[in-house]
């Protein structure tokens, strides 16, 4: 009998799992082996220091940010006192994972099937990936970061391609992330490269269930120079943009991560975020062991996100709806407070009230664009 199970060995099920066993619970941690997310792999500074992350899991640092619109407008945004740090999902969630091992979490591999109650004690049911027959994990608890949600909140549908990074060249640069606000790529989000050292990250998501993917990829690939690119793997997956009203169903189970809903809209980020919701989720277990105290997981996050996570929605609700909305977006950050305040924002995650004359200028900025003040010849 296992004092908590979490599904899912991704940032948030590594986090709680390391979390829980630090503080002396039992704790199985299942896990589908070989399962890489589609992730551009960028995270903030911040993360190192709350979840004690060598810097050697970082594959790349950017301190630049470019911005590029669909009639092709650059925008290039130098990241002041800080940087993106990249990971490589196929390292980082490994190393995550044997961490919380080494901490006392038990690693079990196989693909979550469903959760049975039994005469008062629930079990995780599972097909163990080398024998292929089901097995049970008996437990108090279950931490769900990877049980299927999908249903009940909005949705990306992301795909990226892994590829061998290319020489510094006008279209590429590896100490810099690139952008892409571009509707013949993706009509509602956004296409990125993303360098990780000897390698590059190259996608894209969209809502939208009619879009080609694969197609959009590669349009994206040509259009920033990298066709000839080696491809090292190809990955696609939802990610959720939306957190979920409720995370636990009363009794012994807790959503967490992805499985929770926790990305940031309009940038997708979700890797720092879900490492935030495995804590919490882990947080609530260790609370008081009362049904009750699971909702605290949701209650802790939202204290310290949900500004954020509502400035990011209201955002992408505004520009992403088309290209004319894209183009008025990219030109807003050629200015030097949006530039300052965005990633003053990312990297400390949080809003950032030290200069409230730049937040009236921004505001004022956003209505004339949205309202169409300011011709789009001027954009």
């Amino acid at each position: 009998m296992f004092d908590v199970v979490v599904i899912g060995g991704g940032p948030s099920g590594a986090t709680a799992a390391d979390d829980l066993a630090r503080s002396g619970y039992s704790v199985a941690l299942l896990d589908r082996d070989g399962r890489i997310k589609p992730c551009g792999g960028a995270v903030p500074p911040r993360m190192n220091a709350d979840f004690h992350i060598p810097d050697s899991q970082l594959v790349a640092k950017v301190t630049t940010a470019r911005m590029i619109s669909p009639t092709g407008r650059k925008v290039d945004i130098a990241i002041e006192n800080g940087f993106v740090g990249m990971v490589d999902r196929d390292r980082f969630d490994e190393f995550l994972r044997a961490r919380a091992a080494r901490a006392g979490a038990s690693r079990v591999t196989g693909t979550f099937l469903r959760i049975e109650r039994d005469t008062g004690t629930t079990s995780v049911i599972y097909r163990d990936k080398t024998s292929g027959e089901e097995a049970r994990l008996a437990t108090r608890l279950v931490i769900g970061a990877e049980v299927p949600g999908g249903d009940k909140i909005p949705y990306v549908i992301a795909c990226h391609e892994i590829i061998e990074a290319p020489r510094p060249s006008e279209h590429y640069d590896p100490t810099r992330c690139d952008v892409i606000y571009d509707g013949a790529i993706s009509p509602d989000f956004y296409g990125w490269v993303f360098p990780h050292g000897t390698s590059a990250s190259v996608g894209m998501g969209s809502m939208i269930r009619e879009v080609d993917l694969k197609k959009a990829t590669a349009q994206l690939r040509a259009a920033s120079g990298l066709t000839d690119c080696k491809t090292i793997r190809r990955e696609g997956a939802p990610i959720p943009l939306k957190p979920m009203e409720c995370w636990d169903n009363g009794r012994e189970v807790l959503l967490a991560g992805d499985a929770a809903g926790v990305v940031a809209l309009s940038s997708g980020e979700g890797i720092y975020y879900a490492m935030v919701g495995g804590r919490v989720a882990a947080t609530a277990c260790l609370a008081s062991g009362r049904v009750r105290d699971l909702k605290l997981a949701r209650q802790l996050f939202m204290r310290d996100h949900k500004t954020v996570f509502r400035v990011l929605a209201s955002m992408q609700n505004a520009y992403y709806r088309s290209d004319e909305r894209r183009e008025r977006f990219v030109s807003l950050c050629h200015d030097i407070d949006v530039q300052r305040l965005t990633f003053e924002a990312y990297m400390n995650k949080k809003l950032v009230r030290a200069r409230p004359l730049a937040h009236v200028k921004i505001g004022l900025k956003n209505l004339a664009h949205l309202t169409r003040i300011v011709p789009e010849s001027y954009v």
